[in-house]
């Protein structure tokens, strides 16, 4: 299920994309702190990408991100990015140990690859729910209505409406 939950997330994202101009792609959002709907789009991918990168060695660390500005300013290359995570996600479930520096410090912290997917599908929604604010300065744009919303408050939403 975790698979299938993380291709529609990033299946929603494709769509948002395909009706985007990269100019609203990469227009600056006052709600957001000035950032764009690719920078958040750029953030999403690459963390799915570290994942991917790292997924060999075992030893994952989320800063080791390449920043690929193309992928913020070109919906086209995104796009082509985000397919390419979709096709690598099928992997084992493995030990993981995740890397961080924190003020000068290096910790490390033991998890799994479905663990730091499950992180990843989180985290996606949440960028997706600030991708959402930006998209109202976008006419025309049709995005689900949960779009950016977690699994989990739809599943409420959903045994209220019962």
């Amino acid at each position: 299920m975790l698979i299938p939950s993380i291709n529609n997330s990033l299946n929603e994202l494709i769509d948002l994309l395909g009706q985007l101009s990269d100019s609203d792609y990469a227009n600056q959002c006052p709600a957001l702190s000035n950032a764009t709907i690719g920078e958040h789009t750029r953030h999403i991918i690459e963390m799915f990408q570290c994942l991917e990168n790292f997924y060999d060695s075992g030893l994952v660390n989320y800063d080791k991100r390449e920043r690929n500005v193309l992928i913020q300013t070109n919906t086209d290359f995104a796009i082509k990015n985000i397919i390419s995570v979709q096709e690598n996600l099928e992997k084992e479930n493995k030990k993981i140990e995740l890397q961080q520096i924190i003020d000068g410090e290096e910790i490390r912290i033991e998890s799994n690859y479905f663990r730091e997917l499950l992180y990843n599908l989180e985290h996606c929604i949440h960028h997706q729910a600030l991708i959402k604010v930006a998209i109202l300065q976008c006419e025309n744009v049709l995005i689900d209505a949960n779009f950016g919303v977690a699994r989990s408050t739809i599943e409420y939403r959903n045994q209220c409406a019962q």
